[in-house]
């Protein structure tokens, strides 16, 4: 490796969890005087470059984008900053918190995740082209700027779930020292003796013993030490490396919730927790960062999990697997758990929100009218002639169906629905012939269908010969996840030495 690379790696080591005083932030907050002396603390992003082709807004939970960033701007350069003035990213999570408010989800994207990059605005307020199979972390370098991206990042991330980020927040890690030891330190496990070489292994030396082997407390900058520290500890990877940086989120949460919500701990924690962030237009007061954060107090620590989004090695990067990501997003959008249970809570009325849409009476088929409704469909798989069954069904129930095709992406798993301004109704409307299909809002005109393989499992749709009542298949039902997910999940008051590495 040239020296130039190994300082790369080394300074994006550096913040590879800085983002916990965002999530503990947004998790420990509980009383209104803590946030009355933080509104001056805290910037905000200009939304500008949020794409204008957006998944609509959900009904069921949110789901706030958690960012690391690192550059050698500001106190950041003392505590051992990224190289040059780019803003950087190497840490990025999706915080799914459901309707019910009583439960949440952090899925990790790792740094070298291969996506499609859309179309992100520059400083000078030009547009660049999208990219495809880019690394995931480019995406909050596109313009170079100190502050890097949030809005590309956000939108890359749209992109990638087909779910409506609603709120983003940034954070650097000039704040992590003095609130991990605002909070007393937080409770990590080390296998193996861990030295200074192996935080830098382009050091050239052992160095000095950082961590001894066993269970220990970390904080201030030995607690940053510990979050970027990747060679000398468990398999090596970035991914067993998210793994312990999950641990060590899961342990702030727990210390804090610990020791409660008084002043002599979380006025400190929140006032240098705030001074590092920077936030969407819609948290950007502490009136607005109170209501959200007092809409979370309420969730257990056992709920609260911390999962990977579905991956395997591609080269020395890292691909996303199908079909189990796309159940993830479905789970999310239909506010299914990871076990898949219901947390959609209860909708105005007190009528409790639906989950996935299961199959109709054959007598409610006979209902479903597509008279005056044109549709779009195309087909996500490489199973031939899917578009052209689609099409037949839509026909049978009087939807005029205006041209089939094939999808320029072949590898959905999910169904997707897509309308345009003023054509929900009649989205819900075709909706009913896709159990489990995924539908949302986009900036073009009409309704698009993009058949996916639960649909190729399921035969023609609700009235094929397996016959109208019969349950769609689990690549149709948001809240089937692959066994994989959820034997991996973390939950915050997990024993800080289990499952510290994938392999």
């Amino acid at each position: 490796m040239s020296g130039g690379r190994g300082k790369q790696a080394h300074h994006r080591v550096r913040t590879a969890t800085l983002v916990v005083v965002a999530f503990v932030v947004l998790l420990a907050a509980g009383a209104g005087w803590i946030w009355l002396r933080l509104n001056g603390n805290i910037s905000t992003f200009d939304a500008d470059g949020l794409s204008k082709d957006r998944p609509g807004a959900g009904v069921a939970g949110q789901n706030v984008l958690v960012i690391g960033s690192d550059s050698r701007s500001g106190g950041n350069k003392e505590l051992g900053g990224g190289e040059g003035d780019v803003g950087r990213s190497d840490t990025a999570f999706l915080l799914h918190v459901y309707r019910d408010r009583e439960h949440a989800v952090a899925v990790s994207i790792p740094r070298d995740t291969l996506v499609d990059i859309p179309p992100c605005r520059l400083p000078d307020g030009s547009w660049t082209s999208g990219r495809t199979r880019a690394m995931f972390n480019s995406a909050f370098s596109v313009g170079e700027s100190a502050k890097g991206n949030p809005a590309c990042t956000q939108n890359t991330v749209e992109k990638l779930t087909g779910l409506r980020v609603d709120h983003t927040v940034v954070v650097d890690f000039e704040g992590f020292s003095a609130m991990t030891s605002a909070v007393g330190g937080v409770p990590v496990c080390v296998p193996k003796d861990v030295y200074q070489g192996d935080l830098n292994p382009h050091r050239g030396s052992r160095g000095q013993l950082l961590f001894p082997k066993g269970q220990q407390n970390v904080s201030g900058q030995k607690a940053l030490d510990y979050v970027r520290v990747r060679h000398g500890i468990g398999d090596g990877s970035d991914i067993g490396r998210i793994q312990r940086q999950q641990a060590f989120v899961a342990g702030m949460v727990k210390k804090v919730r610990e020791q409660g919500f008084n002043p002599a701990t979380l006025l400190p924690l929140a006032d240098a927790a705030t001074k590092s962030l920077t936030v969407d237009p819609g948290l950007g007061s502490a009136d607005k960062l109170l209501s959200f954060a007092m809409s979370l107090k309420g969730i257990g620590l056992h709920d609260i999990k911390f999962i990977t989004v579905p991956w395997r090695y591609e080269g020395d990067r890292v691909d996303i697997v199908q079909p189990d990501a796309d159940a993830l997003w479905a789970s999310l959008k239909a506010d299914r758990t990871i076990d898949g249970k219901d947390a959609g809570g209860k909708a105005a009325g007190g009528k409790r929100q639906a989950g996935p849409a299961a199959p109709e009476s054959p007598a409610a088929l006979e209902r479903v009218s597509g008279e005056g409704v044109s549709v779009s469909v195309a087909n996500g798989t490489r199973v031939s002639g899917l578009a052209a069954r689609a099409a037949a069904e839509l026909e049978k129930h009087g939807f005029t169906v205006s041209d089939t095709g094939n999808a320029e992406a072949r590898d959905a798993g999910i169904t997707v629905i897509e309308f345009g301004p003023g054509r929900a109704a009649e989205a819900r409307t075709v909706a009913r012939l896709f159990p489990g299909a995924y539908v949302h809002g986009v900036a073009a005109d009409g309704i698009t269908v993009t058949v996916g393989r639960d649909f190729a499992a399921a035969g023609s749709g609700p009235s094929a010969t397996t016959g109208p009542s019969a349950p769609p298949p689990a690549a149709a039902n948001p809240g089937t996840l692959s066994a994989d997910v959820a034997a991996t999940a973390r939950s915050a008051d997990d024993d800080p030495c289990a499952n510290l590495s994938y392999g």
